[in-house]
């Protein structure tokens, strides 16, 4: 996705402010979305809304992603269809158009790509792609916002996934306390806050965790100097590949926003950020970590929090006649 150059309040502060920024720090204001093909992004956000495309009628993408809890759904693991409980924990989709790949294990190289999973997935939505078509072509005012999206040649499954992915390019959150620092406004966080984000860089931190979504750039192990205890029976990379030098190998997870993405790693296990932080810093870095600098990190991720995406809730076009009505206690 385009986004424009730099954030409205770097444009304010000189083009000299943002580019400080970017080359002196490891990590990098978030820009805000620009909108090119705003019919587009309007159905994409209608279709992510909509449970109508879940065999039950009941789960939206929303369901799991939750925009009004930082795009995530705040459970250790989701709830699918039929009340399946999922294997891991629903990544936030807040800034997930930076990742290097979607899902834990980098499974689907795409937002677009990503968008068909959940669809088709028995314990997710359990729709088909060939069923959800269906759905769609049966509510006259989606076949019309297709038709003018994306010509007259039906509604196809990659129109949808296309439309949902773009609204998702648009979850961006900027202008959060910590990108105000970065560019210029030294009163934009606590002392505290400044310090955690020293000490984030000085015990390597960064080395994971870094660029504008602060993660997501790559696959790390969990578990680098010791092992990661964990009662759940995902195994990262290795779930694809089936070897063994994959195994709990994980995208870094985006710490924007993650005051609001708990309970935290892919399984789920801690709640609390304190306790997240004092298990990455053992685990991945060798590091025990005092009360003081756990509190000073925590202090430093509080400000990562940006503006949460803020919209007029769609609409959803009404079912006619030929729309299969939901059915979410079979």
């Amino acid at each position: 996705m385009y986004r424009p150059l730099m954030l409205m309040f770097g444009l304010m502060l000189g083009g000299e402010a943002w580019g400080a920024a970017a080359a002196n720090e490891p990590i990098l204001p978030v820009q805000p979305a620009k909108i090119t093909d705003a019919d587009k992004v309007e159905l994409g956000k209608q279709l992510f809304f909509d449970p109508r495309l879940s065999k039950s009628g009941f789960i939206s993408c929303n369901s799991c992603h939750n925009l009004s809890m930082g795009g995530s759904d705040n459970l250790p693991t989701s709830i699918g269809h039929n009340w399946h409980q999922g294997p891991i924990n629903s990544p936030t989709v807040l800034n997930s158009s930076m990742s290097v790949a979607q899902f834990w294990d980098g499974r689907a190289a795409t937002l677009q790509e990503q968008a068909g999973g959940p669809i088709a997935n028995p314990g997710e939505m359990g729709f088909t792609h060939d069923l959800a078509v269906d759905v769609l072509r049966s509510i006259p005012q989606y076949q019309a916002s297709f038709k003018k999206v994306y010509g007259d040649g039906g509604i196809k499954f990659d129109d949808v996934t296309n439309a949902i992915a773009a609204f998702e390019e648009t979850l961006v959150t900027p202008n959060a306390p910590f990108d105000r620092w970065l560019l210029g406004d030294k009163k934009a966080i606590s002392a505290t806050a400044a310090q955690g984000y020293q000490l984030f860089k000085s015990i390597g931190c960064v080395a994971c965790h870094n660029g504008e979504a602060v993660g997501g750039s790559t696959f790390q192990k969990m578990g680098m100097v010791e092992p990661y205890a964990t009662q759940n029976p995902a195994q990262g990379v290795a779930g694809l590949t089936g070897k063994d030098q994959d195994r709990m190998m994980f995208k870094v997870p985006t710490l924007r926003n993650v005051a609001l993405t708990y309970p935290y790693f892919h399984d789920g296990a801690y709640w609390n950020l304190s306790e997240a932080v004092d298990v990455m810093a053992r685990l991945q870095l060798g590091r025990k970590l005092s009360t003081d600098e756990v509190g000073q990190i925590v202090a430093f991720l509080d400000t990562l929090t940006g503006d949460q995406p803020d919209f007029k809730l769609p609409a959803l076009p009404p079912s006619s006649a030929k729309t299969p009505h939901p059915t979410p206690f079979n």
